[in-house]
């Protein structure tokens, strides 16, 4: 058994795209999204050779230039071979085979970037057709197109649509219809935070698209369609089709244009769209620069001290040597907001926080835990970090013997390379009498609810 060579690992698709490629990076888009990431790092206030964002403008060019390759990819070229003749029903009186019946392939993962701020969001994809002239596409097809068009700056409504459209007019069958079931992640701004402990964390939506005998939304093949979705909720009642969709999604579309944003970061977003081969005169990319960095300035190091109301320590009762696994306490579920430094992609979740104690804090002391969180979420993070920073803070303030578990899902996870969906991270940091004793921490891991993001 040998290791793998030195050199780059080069991942190839069956379609021949390749994720990463040895003279990737060295690509003039690419070094323009580089030195563009640059100017946003400085723009927040960050040193861009620090330990942890030396290689991040490299890492965030790749993301967006992989993100985004539905934009040299077509349905020709994936669909081209992967027709195969399949007979109907023999006696030619019913639906089925390459000849009128139903074909659904459900639950495809994807993810696609939004064309109003440029972060990720998540589509839960289906997708059903009804075949004609006796052919049958590989199955596999159907998400591989699905997955050209959502790998381009989108909008929900209007990815449906190229789905639909892109098979329609590259099998050319009976009819298509296409579901998403879409995921925007709801950032709110550092001040938000503090004012609504409620804030919704994702904004959802479901779009529908058909066309051919699915145009018509009273046809039976939408019943069919419908019926072997069961179990997802989802009716023609529920979704959102081209012609009733009005407005926007995305979160940052119901804020007010900064006006006085930073020109600087403003013209660095601007050369990134411009990189991945977009027009900014298209007019759902107009504000698409200024609604990013007002997002992005949430992160700024501003240097601000905490405010910690008054409280210098909590007067907690301290408890002695002997009883002290009968007095752990915890605080849970405090909400999560932060930055990877690595990628530029937020991550959200929870955090637990477990200290020995005689009483429990009060509910002032509890708005006290929330801010730390939030102080220490918004800047560029890792989680590991994080999780220790907010052990160190709190510490003092409960008598020392503390255990902080961070608990959170991350978008570079679904919208990068790997694209994981569904998984989470949890990380843990102990402090004091938690250090040394397995049955303490055991305790207070039992203390913590199921975790649900």
């Amino acid at each position: 058994m040998g290791a793998l060579d030195e050199g780059h690992y080069c991942v190839v698709l069956e379609n021949g795209v390749k994720l990463l490629d040895g003279g990737f990076e060295h690509e003039p888009e690419t070094v323009a999204i580089e030195d563009a990431v640059k100017v946003l790092l400085q723009g927040l206030g960050e040193d861009v050779n620090r330990e942890g964002l030396r290689k991040t403008p490299l890492r965030v060019a790749k993301a967006l230039r992989e993100g985004t390759r539905g934009y040299k990819q077509n349905v020709k070229d994936i669909v081209q071979g992967a027709l195969f003749p399949e007979v109907g029903v023999e006696n030619g009186t019913g639906l089925a085979g390459g000849s009128g019946g139903l074909v659904l392939v459900r639950d495809i993962d994807l993810f696609s970037y939004c064309e109003s701020c440029l972060l990720p969001f998540q589509v839960k994809c289906h997708v059903g057709y009804i075949p004609s002239g006796q052919r049958v596409v590989g199955l596999s097809k159907l998400s591989r197109v699905a997955d050209i068009f959502a790998k381009r700056l989108q909008d929900p409504q209007q990815l449906a649509d190229d789905i639909c459209f892109g098979l329609h007019h590259g099998i050319n069958p009976t009819g298509v219809a296409v579901v998403l079931q879409c995921s925007h992640i709801h950032f709110p701004n550092f001040q938000s935070t503090f004012l609504d402990s409620n804030h919704k964390r994702l904004s959802n939506i479901t779009v529908g698209s058909g066309l051919g005998t699915f145009e018509n939304h009273d046809s039976a093949h939408w019943v069919d369609f419908f019926g072997l979705l069961r179990c997802r909720d989802i009716s023609l009642d529920n979704i959102r089709s081209r012609n009733s969709f009005k407005g926007s999604w995305c979160p940052s579309r119901s804020q007010k244009v900064d006006l006085s944003g930073n020109p600087d970061m403003e013209t660095a977003v601007a050369t990134i769209i411009r990189s991945l081969g977009q027009d900014l005169c298209r007019k759902e990319l107009v504000g698409t620069p200024n609604r990013f960095v007002k997002w992005l300035m949430n992160f700024k190091d501003s240097n601000l001290e905490m405010k910690l109301n008054g409280f210098a320590t909590m007067p907690l009762k301290t408890v002695g040597i002997t009883n002290y696994k009968d007095n752990i306490r915890s605080e849970v579920n405090l909400s999560l907001w932060s930055l990877c430094e690595h990628h530029l992609l937020p991550f959200y979740g929870l955090v637990h926080i477990g200290y020995i104690s005689g009483e429990e804090i009060n509910p002032v002391g509890k708005s006290l835990l929330q801010s730390i969180v939030h102080f220490h979420g918004f800047k560029l993070q890792v989680q590991e970090r994080l999780t220790r920073q907010i052990a160190e803070t709190v510490s003092p303030l409960l008598g020392g013997d503390i255990m902080v578990v961070v608990e959170a899902n991350h978008t570079c996870m679904i919208s990068r390379g790997i694209e994981k969906f569904g998984s989470n991270t949890a990380t843990i940091a102990v402090l004091g009498r938690f250090s040394n004793d397995p049955l303490a921490r055991s305790k207070f891991l039992q203390m913590i609810p199921s975790y649900s993001l």
